[in-house]
């Protein structure tokens, strides 16, 4: 199996080192048990799966377009620089494309790993570290897929984008549990789930599709881990602290939105940066993409308790505001009937979700 990436970037760029300064916190009462969270520790526990043996590796990808998306998804088809282009460099683009898409799941998942571990490390209850165990292996298994699925069907990959970068480092570096809950269970993990569910949905290759299938049904029982923690513990702070937390939020979610300008995909094929950028933010079928990106953060970030005035403009102002009234539990819930579908081999992701719809 090649092991070798091609990055676009020399590899030395494609790494950082995250100083940190946090306090690890040991309790000697294992008795601290919360019904709902031991339940999903429970759940994590039974959930475990191999990745090497629960998807097909052997499905092969077209390299002209390894996902089998549809053109309207790259953002650039309502461009005369698309229309210049002719089928091989159309093809080309594509294959990039999707790989960059992945290198960013690729990155996310690290960080998500090493936030987990943090996590294990920070929180003060004994279940919450048990839950959190968990998550570290599931996190694992997600770099080794997402690394796979680079390494074997695409033949390039795509440094983190500055956003996301900016992001962990700010979630990474900060000493309080409760910030690396928020930015990755409730922000980053959110925002993939939504990511990982377009392509679940709308992929024609099965591969696609399986892996982010399987990746989704872990990723919803860990954005149900930060909003157990969080709607605890966010009641007990003062209007300052919620406010402080309101602010790192607002920021954040202008960072993830901001993520999806290209810039480095853009320059890759000498393609007019500031346009292509000014068309990627004003284009409708990007800001549809962008928009839906935030269909599972916005009803947890209200469910935690940080639902106050300046978040409420922010969403407001971003067009996302609508998504609060969503019900997270019914869409974790078919997140995981999707999952056990593939498990049965019924690859028809449309068609599972009407019946779910119809029932």
């Amino acid at each position: 199996m090649p092991t070798d990436i091609n990055y676009v970037l020399p590899i030395g760029q494609t790494g950082w080192d995250i100083k940190s300064e946090f306090s690890t916190s040991m309790r000697w009462d294992y008795d601290e048990n919360r019904e709902n969270m031991l339940k999903l520790y429970d759940k994590g526990k039974k959930q475990q799966w191999d990745a090497a043996e629960r998807i097909d590796w052997s499905i092969e990808m077209d390299p002209d377009n390894p996902m089998g998306l549809d053109d309207i998804g790259l953002g650039i088809t309502e461009t005369s620089t698309w229309r210049k282009m002719d089928e091989k460099n159309r093809a080309e683009f594509r294959h990039h494309s999707q790989a960059r898409s992945i290198s960013q799941f690729l990155h996310g998942e690290q960080g998500a790993l090493v936030c987990t571990a943090k996590i294990v490390q920070e929180v003060p209850s004994i279940d919450a570290k048990f839950y959190a165990a968990t998550q570290v292996v599931d996190e694992a298994r997600h770099v080794e897929a997402y690394s796979r699925l680079l390494r074997t069907k695409f033949d390039v990959a795509y440094p983190i984008t500055p956003p996301l970068k900016s992001l962990l480092d700010n979630i990474i570096s900060e000493s309080r549990w409760d910030f690396t809950y928020l930015g990755m269970q409730i922000l980053i993990e959110g925002l993939a789930l939504a990511a990982f569910e377009n392509i679940r949905n709308t992929a024609k290759n099965q591969l696609a599709a399986q892996v982010n299938a399987y990746v989704m049904q872990d990723e919803a029982r860990h954005v149900a881990f930060g909003r157990l923690a969080l709607r605890e513990y966010y009641p007990q702070l003062t209007q300052a602290e919620r406010d402080e937390r309101e602010e790192f939020v607002v920021e954040s979610c202008y960072f993830l939105r901001d993520r999806f300008q290209a810039t480095e995909l853009w320059e890759k094929f000498g393609f007019p940066v500031d346009e292509m950028n000014e068309h990627s933010k004003e284009s409708k079928p990007a800001q549809v993409f962008r928009h839906r990106l935030f269909t599972r953060i916005v009803p947890a970030v209200k469910d935690i308790g940080l639902w106050g005035p300046k978040i409420q403009k922010a969403y407001a102002d971003m067009g996302i505001l609508q998504y609060g009234d969503l019900d997270s539990e019914a869409m974790f819930a078919r997140d995981n009937m999707v999952a056990e579908a593939f498990d049965r081999g019924e690859t028809d992701v449309e068609k599972m979700l009407q019946q779910d719809a119809a029932e």
